[in-house]
């Protein structure tokens, strides 16, 4: 018996790869992920996960909106993703009169269900591996294959081209999309189905759902229910169609069975999910280019835009309500951006892809191949010209264009072309079409008095970070005109800009001129400002056109090293259907430092800080807790579990991801990273490296516990199931 098991062990650990590494290709599970799985406690085929010609799990993972991932966990097209991904949803039907932000919301019948405007969820019913196909596509187009392999316009044609050849035709609400992989050496087709009416079924309120917000986000250990639920709706054939009251709620082909029998340390899960964007194959000097730019501004930029924010929203209920979205979306990333910087030097992660770089371009001089070399040699001399645009360019976005929700003014150069047309025809329809837009802007920023404190610290701090002779030309209008005050010019702007107040633009539309408009202080900021991104932009576009064919030529020698190394081998995440998978694991970030791989009730009462809005607990938790009223939901110990550990590569975009276990069964909600593990969008750190996920058990227990919505446990676990 312990040869056997000693056998297995080695088995296990010679495959090929780590089980813990790797956002796999669902095409990809049966041949190269299936053994190395269930070796690692999986119990179901990998026919059950994905199977392109039958219904599987994966029939029941959507893309939530553009940048989240959710799970249909009921019959009736009922969704559940994380609170962070539902927040800008949320805050859309709150009000200072119904504080759905503060209080949470919880729809008792569907018809108190509130319709999503913009949202969409996404199914997957098809993917195809048509690399042989698009290789053979891109030969015949008459530009040069460098130039098309990764051209969205190119891409959409042949991927129309291939539905055509093979007689597949779209159904309602279905598109197909075409999307390179591992740099454009592989391509993969997509055929989607997107449903357009969803509608709020039930969020806990912030004080659950967002507990520790800023301090705890990124961190461990968490004892967060970020979690929300929203429901699809179809016409009544089913079938995908715009908001309407006749519409019903989507029976699905699959969705989720949930287990209350929780994991224990090292059970085996997985996750699917959507991942936004990560950076494997960067050499080393593309790493520095990124911690110096992109990094380096979010850190600092965003830091300075988020304490005036902060100051602003705790004066007034209502302008906290409307930045609620944005300055959680913006402290996400500042967090983001800091913590990969931190670890990447911890790390050593440059000198770990240096080490990658030389043992590639060793193998190359071995085997007489010299491409890997030319382009690493290219790549280095590209980042070297590009990296000061980079700086700039991202300076001006964090700055001036992140940063400044009143820069969204309308264009109002078609007006502006009549005018010096003399048109008046032209000139009274297009008047008319900007007071529509008009309304339509001074709606989405009803604060000036914010946005005006917080351009004043956004162009002082553009200007820290900026010389004088490489600003956005506004610069030296701010120096003649305003002496240099950067303040004095934003007053000016909201004093006598034609967007500067309804009334303004008011006293304008009635009798515009030419003058006016090339004159305006707001219009000349915006244009300066697209101006600037455009200069950047150009300066870096042919060394981008260059990047490209070498990046290419870099990945896929790469590829070839890393499978005679017997390494991982799966694509950048680019917003696609994949799975992760590994164990339910604590870690050591330090010396004398170990967490465990769960959090119970118990820690939610030990933060709780009354005079820090961050921490604070609800009343009915709180008497829950005390009563240890936690019905079917509560551990063999008797405490209240929150959330737990998985040791699998996330990456933005994962948020919202179900966590299975090795039957497939629902345990958990993926939500967030730890701080330790962030360096993972470019080097993934195995021992380090952690998703926090929100245990089922705790979300149905603030269901059903605290928000007594047993419509909807009843929904989630109909009678046959109990």
């Amino acid at each position: 018996m312990k040869r056997i098991c000693l056998t297995a062990l080695l088995f296990s650990v010679l495959l090929p790869g780590r089980a813990d590494e790797g956002m796999w290709m669902l095409t990809d599970l049966k041949s190269q992920n299936e053994v190395a799985m269930q070796e690692l406690g999986l119990l179901i085929p990998a026919e059950q996960i994905y199977n392109p010609d039958s219904i599987s799990l994966k029939d029941a993972v959507v893309q939530f909106g553009g940048g989240c991932t959710g799970e249909v966990i009921s019959g009736q097209g009922l969704v559940m993703t994380n609170h962070h991904c539902g927040y800008p949803y949320i805050q859309q039907h709150s009000s200072v009169e119904h504080d759905y932000l503060t209080d949470g919301f919880w729809a008792r019948t569907q018809q108190e269900e509130l319709p999503c405007k913009g949202l969409t969820v996404t199914f997957i019913d098809r993917i195809w591996d048509v690399s042989d196909y698009v290789h053979k596509q891109l030969e015949n187009d008459p530009g040069p294959l460098g130039a098309n392999y990764l051209s969205p316009k190119h891409l959409s044609a042949i991927a129309q081209r291939y539905a055509d050849e093979q007689g597949l035709a779209l159904g309602q609400g279905q598109r197909l999309e075409l999307k390179a992989f591992y740099g454009g050496n592989r391509h993969y087709l997509f055929l989607k189905t997107v449903y357009q009416d969803i509608r709020m079924v039930g969020a806990p309120p912030s004080s659950i759902g967002k507990f520790g917000a800023d301090t705890d986000n990124w961190m461990w250990p968490r004892h967060t229910g970020d979690f929300s639920l929203f429901r699809i709706y179809a016409d009544p054939q089913g079938k995908p169609a715009p908001y309407s009251p006749d519409n019903r709620p989507l029976r699905p082909k699959r969705h989720l069975r949930i287990s209350l029998d929780g994991y224990k340390e090292g059970d085996f899960a997985f996750l699917m999910g959507f991942p936004g964007r990560n950076w494997r194959y960067m050499i080393a000097d593309e790493v520095e280019e990124r911690m110096q730019t992109t990094n380096f501004m979010r850190h600092h930029i965003r830091d300075i835009r988020q304490r005036v924010l902060m100051e602003q929203m705790k004066k007034n209920d209502t302008v906290r309500i409307h930045y609620a979205s944005k300055y959680a979306s913006s402290a996400n990333y500042w967090k983001n951006a800091m913590g990969m910087n931190e670890g990447l030097v911890r790390l050593h992660v440059l000198d770990t892809k240096r080490a990658q770089q030389a043992r590639l371009l060793a193998r190359g001089k071995t085997t007489g191949d010299s491409s890997c070399q030319q382009a690493f040699s290219r790549i280095q001399s590209i980042v070297a010209r590009r990296k000061p645009l980079m700086y700039r360019q991202q300076a001006i976005q964090e700055a001036l264009v992140t940063g400044l929700d009143f820069m969204r003014i309308p264009d109002t150069t078609p007006l502006a072309a009549a005018l010096k047309d003399k048109d008046k025809k032209r000139i009274r329809k297009l008047s008319d079409s900007l007071r529509q837009e008009a309304a339509r802007y001074f709606a989405s920023v009803p604060f000036p008095e914010v946005e005006r404190a917080v351009a004043k610290e956004m162009l002082r701090t553009y200007a820290r970070y900026i010389p004088a002779e490489e600003r956005i030309s506004i610069f030296q209008v701010i120096g003649k005109r305003f002496k240099g005050d950067s303040d004095a010019f934003v007053d000016a702007c909201f004093e006598h800009s034609i967007f500067g107040s309804p009334d303004n633009f008011e006293l304008f539309i009635q009798k515009p001129t030419l003058y006016k408009i090339n004159n305006d202080w707001m219009v000349l900021f915006k244009y300066s400002i697209t101006d600037g991104l455009l200069q950047t932009a150009m300066g870096m576009a042919e060394a981008n056109r260059e990047y490209d064919e070498a990046h290419r030529t870099w990945v896929k020698g790469m590829m070839e090293l890393k499978r005679s190394e017997g390494k991982p081998l799966y694509p950048d995440a680019n917003s696609t259907l994949r799975l992760t998978y590994g164990q339910v694991l604590p870690y050591r970030p330090a010396d004398g430092i170990e967490y465990e791989h769960f959090t119970t009730l118990k820690g939610v009462m030990e933060k709780e800080d009354p005079a820090n809005p961050e921490f604070v607990v609800p009343e009915k938790l709180k008497q829950l807790y005390r009563d240890k009223d936690f019905g079917r939901y509560a551990l063999a110990s008797g405490d209240m579990p929150v959330c737990f550990l998985v040791n699998t590569d996330n990456t933005g975009g994962n948020s919202g991801s179900p966590v299975l276990n090795a039957k497939g069964e629902l345990i958990g909600v993926a939500f967030d990273r730890n701080y330790e593990g962030l360096t993972g969008d470019i080097a993934f750190h195995p021992t380090l490296q952690r998703a926090s996920c929100v245990d089922i058990r705790y979300v149905l227990f603030i269901i059903e516990k605290y928000a007594g919505a047993t419509n909807l446990i009843e929904e989630i676990f109909p009678k046959k199931e109990l």
